[in-house]
């Protein structure tokens, strides 16, 4: 359900009210059953809010949301204002749905959006859904793929800063990630993925004029890995024009060195119907592309055509013969 106090319960209960989703998968929310109802209300949805014990026990039919309703939220939790408990509340809600998954007893998860500074308030220091997953999954390395209908994109690199993110940055790493994001593009069913890798400095470097090097000595080896592998990986490219080339059609994946060169464009091309995947966990895992937005929440005003799509994904991707 995602940080209580966010838009999270606000898109929730329209997504699973949406009539494609029930046509694509049985949802079972993780969260407070008491704010998804308050939401509701806001909303002015018609719906019936189900407290269950686990997904076995859910029931599916139009206008009902069924909900594992851990309780953490206070009743009076108000909109819109960053809290601990309902930091602490969300990584429950994502630890039960990573447990649940680890016994295979759902075979996807689904996150509405969480609160870094009320996560870390609540004594839990993860930078978000990402390394939270990994952790709760034992997975050292995973990898953040945002999808929108125009534009896929993977990160190398995601929540740290700008400097780190270039001392980050390896040959290792950066094969590794392309073979991620291969991995996802064949499962989706894109048999020979077109993969454009994205330079670090402006113009990927132009010959050595901009930077130190970086995109010869910290790139190049791995393309080269990566296509004797019979990958189509191409670049280094500058990070100006591979998205328009991609948003165009020429790629079907952008391999992007650092969060902002990656969230930025795709933020442009599609975010309200854009999708947070994470690639690498042993679970599949989508998310909106949006974060928590304190200024509208409880105002229903928060658009949930991002979490439509993510539950739509993360049915597609469970039900793929690669996946679990």
């Amino acid at each position: 359900m995602g940080d209580g106090a966010g838009i999270g319960p606000e898109v929730v209960v329209p997504a699973l009210l949406h009539p494609d989703t029930l046509r694509d998968c049985r949802p079972v929310v993780v969260g407070d059953a008491e704010r998804l109802r308050q939401a509701a209300r806001v909303l002015g949805a018609d719906c019936e809010i189900v407290a269950v014990e686990g997904p076995e026990r859910a029931e599916f039919a139009p206008g009902r949301v069924n909900v594992i309703d851990l309780g953490l939220l206070p009743a009076d939790l108000p909109w819109g204002k960053l809290s601990a408990a309902a930091g602490d509340a969300a990584y429950h809600y994502v630890r039960v749905a990573a447990e649940l998954a680890m016994r295979g007893d759902v075979q996807g998860i689904c996150t509405a959006p969480l609160n870094k500074e009320a996560l870390h308030a609540a004594g839990h220091p993860y930078p978000g859904h990402t390394e939270l997953l990994a952790r709760l999954t034992g997975v050292e390395e995973v990898s953040m793929m945002l999808s929108t209908p125009r534009v896929k994109v993977i990160h190398v690199t995601t929540h740290i800063g700008l400097i780190d993110a270039v001392h980050r940055i390896e040959p290792g790493l950066v094969e590794r990630t392309v073979r991620r994001g291969h991995e996802a593009m064949v499962r989706a069913g894109v048999t020979r993925p077109r993969i454009g890798v994205c330079g670090i400095n402006p113009h990927a470097g132009e010959n050595g004029l901009f930077g130190y090097g970086e995109e010869e000595t910290k790139i190049a080896p791995a393309l080269e890995a990566l296509r004797a592998d019979g990958i189509d990986a191409r670049g280094p490219l500058p990070a100006d024009t591979a998205f328009f080339l991609a948003s165009r059609g020429d790629y079907d994946l952008i391999v992007a060195m650092y969060h902002d060169q990656g969230h930025g464009p795709v933020k442009v091309l599609g975010i309200e119907t854009g999708v947070n995947l994470t690639v690498g966990l042993p679970v599949i895992r989508t998310s909106v592309d949006h974060g928590t937005a304190f200024d509208i929440a409880g105002t229903g005003r928060a658009d949930a055509g991002s979490m439509i799509e993510a539950l739509r994904q993360a049915a597609e991707m469970s039900t793929a013969p690669a996946a679990r």
